[in-house]
């Protein structure tokens, strides 16, 4: 199995979640307590994964990071979104033959869809393998209608090694990166279906050691979540920077693959001061210098860090 598959069904997962709850109704969102919201995708693409990792690999092989837990899905008042969750991971897991993976010989049930997203409770480190998901990354786009990726890696000893980012609405003309998806829906709706400039989706992988080189062009873009990642390594933009409000510690699913993909595709991500982002301390990116930025290359890299540090002390960063 390629991991580009499991992230492959994901996407499928959550475009019919996206096209169908979240459009139509309010029942699909709820609240974390950071009050991020938190769709029925994310629990039921993080089950999804799990699952598929487990069965695999063997569950005693594989140890998982991801934003989700189960606290809030077990919840009483969540009752109506955990059927709906158990309900949607077995609809996908049966598409998994299509993608060329075995699905359940059996309907999951409620116990074991609540193991598989619990199974995610590694806390990372600088030892060992394990892997980093990010089950929506960009909820709030996800719930708009615009851009969000699903993000799956693999760390070994602190290194990310393998990085799969699949993003559904990712259009294959840049252009509309820079329109609301809903906007592009009713463009689209007006021209003939068979037209290639309304086709949208991509997943995009690297493995540490075998790139998968791309032109990269110079394009401003406003999008959200990890493709902006994934706009670097398509040659769609050339740089993005992200400076969090004090106080706020990034976390390794939201980097861990993407960083892995731009670096295969000839990029460069580091933090502030040029160092490079460290996954061993967990799951946090501790000890990092101000923010993250990523370019498309090393020379350009160096100018930008450059105009960062002349720039800082004068600036509202």
């Amino acid at each position: 199995m390629w991991l580009s598959e499991p992230v492959q069904l994901a996407c499928s997962l959550c475009q019919r979640v996206q096209n169908g709850l979240i459009s139509k109704t309010s029942d699909g969102v709820q609240s974390k307590d950071d009050n991020s919201p938190v769709t029925v995708a994310d629990w039921s693409v993080q089950a999804t994964v799990s699952w598929i990792l487990s069965e695999s690999f063997g569950s005693s092989n594989v140890s998982i990071v991801a934003e989700e837990d189960i606290q809030n899905l077990s919840k009483a008042k969540a009752d109506g979104v955990l059927e709906t969750v158990v309900k949607t991971v077995n609809e996908c897991l049966a598409e998994a033959p299509r993608y060329g993976l075995n699905g359940p010989k059996m309907a999951l049930g409620t116990t074991e869809v609540l193991e598989a997203i619990s199974r995610c409770n590694s806390i990372g480190g600088p030892a060992g393998r394990f892997w980093a998901l990010d089950p929506v990354d960009g909820t709030l786009g996800f719930v708009r209608g615009d851009q969000y990726a699903i993000a799956l890696a693999l760390i070994e000893d602190g290194e990310v090694v393998l990085g799969v980012l699949g993003c559904p609405n990712y259009p294959m003309r840049k252009e509309w990166l820079n329109y609301h998806h809903r906007y592009h829906r009713i463009i689209s709706k007006l021209t003939p279906s068979t037209s290639e400039s309304w086709d949208k989706g991509c997943v995009i992988y690297a493995r540490r050691g075998l790139a998968h080189s791309v032109g990269l062009r110079k394009q401003p873009l406003r999008v959200y979540s990890m493709v902006k990642y994934a706009a670097i390594a398509r040659g769609d933009a050339e740089i993005f920077m992200k400076f969090a409000r004090a106080g706020y510690k990034e976390k390794i699913w939201d980097h861990a693959a993407g960083v892995v993909i731009i670096q295969e595709a000839g990029g460069v991500v580091t933090d502030a001061g040029g160092r490079p982002l460290d996954f061993s301390k967990g799951i946090y990116l501790e000890g990092l210098d101000r923010g993250v930025i990523a370019s498309a290359g090393a020379n350009l890299h160096d100018k930008i860090i450059r105009a960062v540090d002349a720039s800082w002390d004068s600036s509202a960063l």
